[in-house]
């Protein structure tokens, strides 16, 4: 292919402004500005959200331009987040991406955040992407999903969560161990050093496909209430136990989906998706499962899991060569779904 295609791609749904460039799907840059602001609050505020990115979108998508080398006057299309997300965030990088693909003339195109996370595998780069169909596991702060992937853009939802997502279960276990916010990421530090049989927890009962995550968080939340009134200094005194054991039974209900959802679809090709497919423990297991049951497990780079504009770029890519593009009449959904 001798045309260069290059996408700017804008996210902005949650507390993460990030823009990203790529050409003919090779990542030029992927400049993603955090927002501290949230972490002495215990989780996102919305309304402090969507002014850190009226913030920082301007610099984030000059920084992106200047990493890329690229003038521009060379893009050939802007993909922005669509949905879902924070309304008063996604609004900012529509806002911006509608009036910048207004003044170059150029396509817009809009992304669902959902299949941006599943479409990065396709993000050229060292790892091997998926063939079609496959399975794959989305799970973030917002969403536990099983998704069956035919094609780019043909995705059908085979179970999600009835109640709370993985991430939730994560963040708010670490809540109630006193840990700050973002806690996934410190359950996991903390668990590598801890036995994963320590305490038991019990696993929800629900259908084949679905997660339910909100009796777990109670099921902590008792067992830590009743163990601190025997001894104080309980969650100190174990604390790599603790988050081993709620790692340990988060990561076997999701494997127990995989499972069943394999047995189902007899589709053997698994890729994990979302914020939570940074987690090591979920990461061993799926690559444990290529040993064990004769999968293909498709694991991304750890940049490309968190929200980031690349996962928005490399959909944008996608659509362009469609020719799926946006009109200016195009809004915000703080709701959607993954098929929409």
């Amino acid at each position: 292919m001798s045309e260069q295609i290059y996408i700017l791609g804008i996210e902005s749904s949650c507390d993460d402004t990030s823009a990203s460039v790529i050409c003919n799907g090779k990542v030029l840059s992927n400049v993603i500005a955090n927002q501290e602001v949230h972490s002495k609050y215990g989780g996102v505020v919305p309304e402090l959200a969507s002014r850190a990115h009226q913030q920082n979108i301007v610099p984030v998508v000059q920084q992106a331009l200047v990493q890329a080398k690229v003038d521009k006057k060379q893009l050939s299309a802007i993909a922005f987040t669509k949905g879902p997300g924070l309304m008063g965030s996604l609004l900012v990088g529509t806002s911006f991406a509608k009036s910048l693909a207004m003044g170059l003339q150029i396509p817009l195109i809009d992304v669902n955040h959902m299949q941006a996370h599943i479409l990065a595998h396709f993000i050229e780069d060292d790892t091997k992407a998926p063939p079609f169909p496959f399975i794959c596991l989305t799970i973030s702060g917002g969403h536990t999903q099983i998704v069956k992937v035919t094609n780019h853009f043909k995705m059908e939802v085979l179970g999600e969560t009835i109640d709370d997502a993985v991430g939730e279960a994560f963040d708010k276990s670490a809540k109630i161990l006193g840990l700050p916010y973002p806690g996934g990421p410190l359950i996991d530090k903390y668990a590598k050093l801890g036995n994963p049989k320590a305490y038991p927890f019990t696993k929800p009962k629900v259908g084949d496909l679905q997660f339910s995550f909100s009796g777990l968080k109670t099921g902590v939340l008792y067992f830590i209430q009743k163990q601190l009134k025997l001894n104080p200094n309980f969650i100190k005194e174990n604390l790599n136990d603790i988050c081993a054991s709620i790692q340990y039974t988060i990561v076997e209900i999701l494997m127990d989906k995989l499972k069943n959802a394999v047995k189902q679809t007899n589709i053997k090709h698994i890729a994990i998706a979302g914020g939570v497919s940074a987690n090591s423990e979920i990461r061993n297991h799926l690559q444990l499962a290529e040993k064990h049951f004769g999968w293909s497990t498709y694991i991304p780079k750890f940049e490309y899991t968190t929200d980031n504009a690349a996962m928005i770029a490399i959909t944008g890519y996608l659509k362009y060569l469609n020719k799926t593009y946006a009109d200016n009449s195009v809004t915000a959904k703080a709701r959607l779904k993954v098929t929409e």
